[in-house]
């Protein structure tokens, strides 16, 4: 079976080159003609004609196959991928100021199980392979070029999508490498963002591995009890351990941890659940996500009303903690926080 060109970091391809007695260039030409060109058939220029063949015989090129787009009213583009074995995941491109962020999935569904997101009741298929969540990538850029001409700017990669991506810590380690490698897409570091729900065996291979990339903690709750609720796995790890595995992450000048807190009506949106959290995030290098609850066909919670929303914030800005209240993208199609299902 030929192994996915889109597993390789530019540093295995420069290793496989050399281990078949063919020349290093052929890494850089071949990373920019899929990468910087992002073309999509076989790269046949500037390259021998011994390491063509090798490349043929050796190295599959194609990626997820889009199966379904659904774009909302706000351009919102969701999409639904095929992946060779059939498994489906879904991708969601989000708009700001003609330019998009890209919330790719990390997982065929996820093992987290928490209960205000749609993807939990799936359970986990499988972890997705390098070379799938590039691929996300790739194909979402492609379709923007063809369907919306000039606005193939795909300029911030969430890891927020379907599955825990902290629970596939290799495969999404090295999709950051070819995100952030000059040879590769060359994306900033700092407009990468891996959102966790509080797994610590990644967490604890964070700081070493991941360095500069932006970190989100699906935070939800600051009472260990309500939090079990909504997140399973926090009675495995549980929050005050999380934050203090999170706090020995040494953070670059310009690099800053997001709390996201989903906002259910008569659950955790409380003053009285403003002030627990305002306490504990004070004085860290935050970030506060609001986001209201977004429902899907099953859900058990609902979205507080807006008055609500607000003064959740006013609480928090007491304690002078940079709060944004999100609002919410794609929700007319199902692409919002919490709402990915490629089961629906």
């Amino acid at each position: 079976m030929k192994q996915s060109f889109y597993d390789l970091s530019y540093s295995d391809l420069e290793m496989v080159l050399g281990q078949n007695d063919l020349n290093h260039s052929a890494a850089s030409i071949l990373f920019n003609w899929h990468y910087k060109k992002k073309e999509s058939s076989q790269c046949q220029e500037k390259i021998a004609k011994g390491a063509l063949a090798f490349f043929q015989d050796n190295f599959d090129f194609s990626l997820p196959e889009i199966d379904t787009v659904h774009e909302s009213k706000d351009r919102t583009v969701k999409f639904l991928f095929t992946l060779q074995d059939n498994h489906k995941i879904e991708t969601v491109l989000i708009p700001f100021h003609n330019k998009y962020s890209i919330c790719l999935s990390s997982q065929v569904g996820c093992a987290m199980n928490c209960s205000f997101c749609s993807t939990g009741k799936q359970g986990l298929k499988r972890n997705l392979t390098t070379g799938e969540i590039v691929g996300q990538f790739l194909q979402a850029w492609r379709w923007l070029a063809k369907n919306r001409v000039g606005e193939e700017r795909i300029l911030n990669i969430v890891f927020m999508g379907q599955g825990e991506p902290l629970h596939n810590f290799d495969g999404v380690k090295k999709a950051c490498e070819i995100f952030l490698s000059q040879h590769g897409t060359s994306i900033g570091v700092q407009k990468i963002t891996i959102s966790t729900s509080g797994y610590i065996p990644g967490l604890q291979r964070w700081s070493r591995e991941i360095p500069g990339v932006n970190l989100a903690l699906s935070l939800h709750s600051p009472f260990e009890e309500k939090r079990s609720e909504l997140i399973p796995i926090n009675r495995k790890y549980p929050l005050a351990e999380v934050l203090a595995c999170i706090d020995r992450i040494s953070l670059s000048r310009k690099q800053f941890v997001t709390y996201e807190y989903i906002l259910i009506k008569d659950f955790n949106d409380s003053p009285e659940d403003a002030e627990k959290l305002g306490t504990m995030l004070a004085g860290k290098s935050a970030y506060i996500n609001l986001i209201p609850f977004n429902a899907f066909p099953g859900s058990q919670y609902k979205r507080p009303n807006l008055d609500t929303i607000e003064k959740f914030k006013e609480v928090l800005d007491t304690f002078k903690i940079p709060t944004l209240i999100r609002s919410a993208k794609g929700d007319d199609v199902l692409a919002a926080c919490g709402q990915l299902n490629s089961e629906n």
